[in-house]
Parts: structure tokens; C-alpha cells; sequence
């Protein structure tokens, strides 16, 4: 799995297209090669991003995570 925060964005996961979110206790899984994450804080769809730190100026380097 590699985790990339995006330069100004979001968290871009990439696996192996099986993902399991937890929201107020309950699970929702998601088949899917990536997924973004909000970053920002500020999106109306979290955990994902809904593309709002782009309207907020939203500044943040860019990241890159590697999980084995």
C-alpha cells in the first residue's frame, strides 16, 4: 500500500483495491485501485476529499508513505 499526500491535496491511498472505512462504528468497504482522503479538513464527504482545498487555498507539502 503507498500513501501520497499530494502537493496542496489530498491523501491519495493506493492498494491492493480493497478498502475498509469506519464511520461512526460502521464499516463500508470499497472496491477501488485508489481512493482520496481529505487532507484539508474542510470536505463535506469525509474521509474523502471533495475537492474543497482547492477553494481554501489549502497549502501542504507533498508526502509519500510505503507500507509493507
Amino acid at each position: 500500500m503507498k500513501i501520497r499526500g499530494m502537493k496542496n491535496g489530498p491523501f491519495l491511498v493506493q492498494g491492493d483495491g480493497t478498502y475498509v472505512i469506519v464511520r461512526e462504528g460502521k464499516e463500508e468497504r470499497i472496491e477501488k485501485k485508489s481512493i482520496a482522503l481529505c487532507r484539508c479538513g474542510r470536505s463535506a464527504h469525509k474521509p474523502f476529499c471533495d475537492g474543497t482545498h482547492k477553494q481554501i487555498d489549502f497549502s501542504a507539502e507533498e508526502v509519500e508513505i510505503r507500507i509493507e
